[in-house]
């Protein structure tokens, strides 16, 4: 089977969670890492930084570029980029993992909230892709995968907390876009979970150690998007992959070794369409949403 050895994957928000989780996997095959995230002195309210990411990327047998960048900002985009390719001399794998969330209705999120998730999510994606396609249209496998869910118009994920779901469904639109535009050339997917999963975001904004208990762990995220990652991008393009399919497409059925506790019932993620449900043996308690 193929793997990531040799290849340069440049990943946003990778300093914790599952963007840590998906660099630790590649890294496993020997894949050149660059962390492109914002943490890199230590927080007490958010474990990780670009360095110990990176310490843990060169223990699981990779290599490590640390990178201070708020994809917010255009310059640091580009100079985190160009830093990529000058030290790993190309990029063949984008994962725009950044993300923001506020859970909150239409008069209880300021302007200031709506800009950040737009100008994160949506803009971010946009923009991370935008820099490195020159140099992903020179790789011999190029992939952009993206952590977005899939389009589906159902307005009860509008109703409640209508500018995170644009934030995010503007970032599957860039999926669909940019996989039409390229089509052939780069792969251009989006991967989203079917259950909770426990990262920083659902444990200081969901619920804590009794809303994680209730998640799948990120190595399922991250099992996932090495599988797509090692596809051939020339036929596989404009998908909306749910995590436990590609799994078990992939022939592992040993869903379990997922849970965080094993004992606890899961929770169903933000956005996951029924239709997804009606075709999974897993079943959930209740969903985000």
């Amino acid at each position: 089977m193929p793997d990531l050895a040799g290849k340069t994957l440049f990943v946003t928000g990778a300093s914790r969670g599952i963007g840590l989780a998906i660099a630790r996997r590649a890294a496993r095959d020997g894949a050149r890492i660059a962390i492109a995230a914002k943490t890199s002195e230590p927080n007490p309210k958010l474990p990780g930084t670009i360095h110990s990411a990176a310490d843990e990327i060169r223990d699981a047998g990779g290599q490590a570029l640390p990178i201070v960048c708020d994809i917010r900002f255009e310059d640091q985009v580009n100079a985190a980029v160009q830093a990529t390719v000058q030290a790993f001399g190309g990029i063949d794998v984008v994962v725009n993992n950044a993300s923001a969330i506020s859970l909150t209705g239409t008069l209880a999120t300021d302007m200031k909230r709506y800009d950040l998730m737009q100008a994160i999510n949506t803009r971010g994606t946009f923009m991370v892709s935008r820099a490195a396609i020159p140099h992903l249209l020179r790789a011999e496998n190029p992939h952009i995968l993206t952590l977005s869910p899939p389009l589906d118009m159902d307005p009860k994920w509008f109703g409640p907390y209508v500018a995170y779901t644009i934030a995010k469904y503007g970032m599957s639109l860039c999926t669909l876009g940019m996989a039409a535009e390229f089509a052939g050339r780069i792969g251009v997917n989006a991967l989203w979970p079917l259950t909770a999963i426990d990262t920083a975001a659902v444990r200081n904004v969901l619920g804590g150690d009794a809303m994680a208990a209730s998640c799948r762990k990120p190595d399922i995220m991250a099992d996932a998007a090495h599988a797509i990652l090692c596809r051939q991008a020339a036929s596989c393009t404009g998908n909306f992959f749910i995590d436990e399919e590609v799994v078990l497409a992939g022939g592992d059925t040993d869903l379990g070794r997922y849970a965080h506790d094993p004992q606890a019932p899961l929770v169903a993620d933000f956005f996951v369409p029924d239709a997804v449900f009606a075709r999974s043996a897993t079943r959930v308690v209740h969903g985000l949403g």
